[in-house]
């Protein structure tokens, strides 16, 4: 008798959600997140490597993340061909275009200086607003049905090189051996300072407050971008009359507004959104995130890779940091998969070279590029605003200019991976 797909994904969790690892493993993923789920959900598609996925949270509880992220056009590619776009898709709001105004709270008008249309090719928009909790669900599943193992509600708590493989001793006293250990969990990655790599730290002295609010009327799919002197205030557009916000404040006005009632927050939230969709309401949860830039002063060492913010925190002011983890995921699976198939040891320096080589420039530029942006925007400076708006405006007039920044926010230029191509490895 043939299962349901509801019995069939039921039998996979069961035996992913396994008390305890087997002896052994090709590749241990530490970190469940999006990152860490696509990375094994790619690698466990395209060749016979035994993934483990170790996550400290219960997948039941990101399934439940009300937030949203988003997502090149690549990243769409990549997620289709890993067989979950057909999920996530429905879910998702297309970015069908962009506005940048730069301005103060206070001013009554506030201009447009830059535009974007939205779309890389015709019916192809850059990105996409993707619910998290859809985005980790549709990942989970797969990976548990593409035979990784995945066991929640633990973590790597050390782990040594012995012999040509990687031991691994998780917090429940469990313990394997694997060839390779890659560590996607997250920015304050544990592991990255269990393996003594060094990190560039920059604290912006900024919180991001993240929302959910609804309005009157449709937003048409359009992405807006205030420039504001404490720092860029975001408006992404979710599916209905629904808007996601990425509004960043200084630290400690950001903990007072963190802190305030929901009218006071409304008023705050209105002279900011200001009233082009109507009447405001905050659907939350309302979150706040310390903002600043950490990157890993090298992201391999034997048996042992960083990825995703593991690798790289960055601002995100312009929306690049889930991207640069998922092209982190297209890269080293890439290349992974290629020495497999070549016979090579996975865990050996050389074969890790060619991911840092390939990434490593990449992120910092972007780490780099998003540091001056944030300090060239935020801030209360008269001459800095005139000097950038005359900039943005000669932008404005560019339409070639315009056209690389957009493919440039799409992930379709440089040296693109094969799954960011929407290619099979």
């Amino acid at each position: 008798m043939t299962d349901t797909k509801a019995q069939t994904q039921a039998k996979s969790a069961d035996a992913g959600h396994a008390s305890a690892p087997k002896e052994h493993y090709d590749i241990v993923v530490a970190g469940g997140g999006y990152v860490g789920l696509s990375l094994a959900l790619s690698i466990a598609q395209a060749s016979d490597l035994k993934v483990l996925v170790v996550d400290p949270q219960p997948s039941e509880r990101l399934r439940k993340d009300e937030r949203a992220s988003a997502i090149a056009s690549a990243a769409t590619k990549m997620l289709d061909r890993l067989g979950v776009w057909g999920e996530i898709g429905p879910a998702s709001e297309p970015i069908r275009d962009m506005i940048v105004t730069d301005s103060k709270v206070s001013d009554p008008v506030r201009p447009i200086f830059l535009t974007f249309e939205g779309e890389t090719a015709e019916g192809e928009p850059f990105a996409y607003m993707v619910p998290n909790g859809a985005m980790v669900g549709a990942l989970s599943d797969a990976a548990l049905k593409a035979g990784v193992d995945l066991i929640e509600c633990d973590s790597v708590k050390d782990f040594a090189i012995e012999g040509g493989m990687t031991s691994v001793v998780l917090e429940s006293g469990h313990s394997c051996t694997a060839k390779l250990l890659i560590a996607a969990d997250g920015v304050r990655s544990r592991l990255r300072d269990l393996a003594g790599i060094p990190v560039v730290r920059m604290d912006y002295d900024q919180v991001g407050i993240v929302t959910t609010v609804e309005h009157e009327r449709p937003h048409e799919g359009r992405a807006v971008e205030h420039f504001l002197p404490a720092g860029p205030f975001a408006i992404l557009p979710l599916t209905g009359n629904r808007s996601s916000l990425v509004w960043n404040e200084r630290t400690d006005d950001a903990k007072r507004m963190l802190d305030m009632d929901d009218f006071t927050f409304s008023l705050e939230l209105e002279r900011r959104f200001g009233k082009q969709l109507g009447e405001l309401k905050e659907l939350g949860p309302r979150k706040g995130f310390p903002l600043g830039m950490t990157l890993a002063r090298r992201y391999i060492d034997p048996r042992f890779v960083l990825i995703g913010d593991a690798a790289h925190g960055i601002h995100p002011i312009a929306g690049q940091g889930l991207n640069l983890g998922f092209k982190d995921v297209a890269v080293l699976a890439e290349v992974l998969v290629d020495a497999a198939r070549l016979g090579q040891d996975i865990g050996a320096f050389d074969v890790l070279e060619r991911y840092q080589r390939w990434r490593r420039f990449d992120t910092v530029q972007m780490g780099i590029t998003c540091d001056l942006l944030n300090r060239l925007f935020s801030n209360r400076s008269d001459i800095l605003r005139h000097a950038r708006d005359f900039g943005l405006g000669i932008v404005d007039r560019l339409p070639g200019l315009k056209r690389y920044f957009i493919e440039e926010a799409a992930g379709n230029r440089g040296d693109v991976p094969k799954l960011l191509r929407g290619d099979a490895l």
